[in-house]
């Protein structure tokens, strides 16, 4: 499965997303996840680097992809449960070309109006990559909220703009939290600082909505039912060709 987290406007939290999902979906789901870094800034190459470094974590490769990646991203798939694409912020041909093979989209939004105008212009990409991939799930997600009370106006309303487009928008959304910058200099995920605080339950609760399942171990049912099915069809391709031998 393919999951691409991008969107035209910088400075939303696209790669601190991706990377707690990646170790939400490794340590918590033990799924095989490769990420691919299609950032100029190498924000997401970096921190797999001083991840890796930390041999106590669970290891994530990465790879660095620009341009047309789409044959790239299917090589991948065949080798892993997860691919997550980490794009920048921008339109860009990386960006396209992960559409055009995603399983999921995931599109992170400030509830500021300057992150709202791209909405527009977001909905006219995915319009277009959904007519060459018509499976792929699109999806907003509300990030970096204002978490005083007299502030919940401003979510409500980003998500109302949202919904005036065909694309679907996340009940679950991040709070402005300074754990999010804190994990990620140490190449850690919020999941693993306080793996029962507020912004862990936040990336359980975006992963699991955008993926449509009930919780970890559903995710962790269906990759075990995928390899069965994967060991019966070879087994089954074996047999056919001893049989078509002896005859």
């Amino acid at each position: 499965m393919i999951i691409l987290v991008g969107g035209e406007k910088g400075g939303s939290g696209k790669s601190c997303l991706a990377q707690n999902i990646a170790v939400f979906l490794t340590a918590e789901c033990q799924a095989s996840v490769i990420m691919v870094d299609c950032d100029p800034q190498r924000t997401t190459s970096d921190w797999i680097h001083a991840r890796n470094n930390n041999a106590d974590l669970p290891s994530i490769n990465c790879v660095q992809l620009y341009g047309k990646i789409r044959n790239d991203l299917l090589s991948l798939e065949q080798h892993y449960d997860y691919v997550i694409v980490d794009c920048g912020g921008q339109d860009n041909l990386a960006l396209r070309a992960t559409m055009s093979v995603a399983s999921h989209v995931l599109m992170p939004l400030r509830p500021k109006r300057r992150d709202l105008k791209t909405v527009s212009h977001m909905d006219d990409i995915v319009a277009t990559c959904m007519m060459i991939n018509p499976k792929m799930r699109a999806t907003f997600v509300i990030t970096q909220c204002p978490s005083l009370p007299n502030q919940a106006n401003r979510i409500f309303e980003a998500k109302e703009v949202c919904k005036t487009y065909d694309i679907n928008v996340l009940d679950a959304i991040t709070y402005s939290r300074n754990i999010y910058d804190d994990s990620e200099e140490s190449g850690l995920s919020v999941l693993e600082i306080e793996p029962k605080g507020k912004a862990a339950n936040e990336i359980r609760g975006i992963a699991t909505e955008m993926l449509q399942v009930a919780n970890a171990t559903e995710i962790r049912n269906r990759i075990a039912e995928k390899k069965m099915k994967k060991m019966r069809g070879e087994y089954g391709s074996n047999r056919s060709q001893e049989k078509l031998y002896a005859v």
